[in-house]
């Protein structure tokens, strides 16, 4: 059974800066897709970064320039640098990995941006 682990969420001041992690642990292989969502209050789940297994990322407009995806695939660990946050980043942010034949969701992490 494959299971994601996250941490690093948690409360800061706007402009503050956040490392989110999550390890995949179990019997997963060959994993393409590493990325990372978040669901505000109120709102649809949205993706807010990708990380392909040819190296390639992609980035919602509203955190490009201040969020950075990296992985490490000897650990099969996916993180996400926040900086520069804002009250409107406030959300669970949720990992997923996706190999070929499945996809698995992370538990989810409050992080929370005050004023």
């Amino acid at each position: 059974q494959v299971q994601l682990v996250e941490s690093g969420g948690g409360m800061v001041q706007a402009g503050g800066s956040l490392r989110l992690s999550c390890a995949a642990s179990g019997s997963i292989f060959n994993i393409n897709a590493m990325a990372w969502y978040r669901q505000a209050p109120g709102k649809q789940r949205e993706l807010v970064a990708v990380s392909s297994s040819g190296g390639s990322t992609n980035y919602a407009d509203s955190v490009k320039g201040r969020f950075t995806i990296s992985r490490d695939n000897t650990k099969n660990t996916v993180y996400l640098q926040m900086n520069s946050l804002e009250p409107e980043d406030t959300a669970v942010y949720y990992c997923k990995v996706s190999t070929r034949y499945l996809a698995v969701w992370g538990q989810g992490t409050l992080v929370t941006v005050s004023s």
